[in-house]
């Protein structure tokens, strides 16, 4: 992917290929890959629920500042 697009590849690119052995049809790959991560979404929410407080990000949003937001009806 970086010598293509300059992009690296995601965790999705590279769970194709284990889900490709198995013999998952190409079409149902995205709904595993989104029910993997609502399993993993709903176990965070029970160990928060059960410890009685919220865990937030450890990471602090780094990205451009001060860009206008163009309304819908003009983009």
């Amino acid at each position: 992917m970086i010598p293509e697009k300059k992009i690296t590849a995601k965790v999705d690119f590279y769970s194709a290929s284990a889900y490709y052995v198995p013999g998952i049809p190409v079409d149902v790959y995205p709904l595993v890959f989104a029910l993997s991560r609502v399993s993993g979404w709903i176990a965070h929410v029970l160990e928060q629920y059960a410890a009685s407080k919220l865990t937030p990000p450890l990471a602090d949003y780094t990205g451009p500042t001060g860009q206008k937001c163009v309304p819908i009806d003009q983009r």
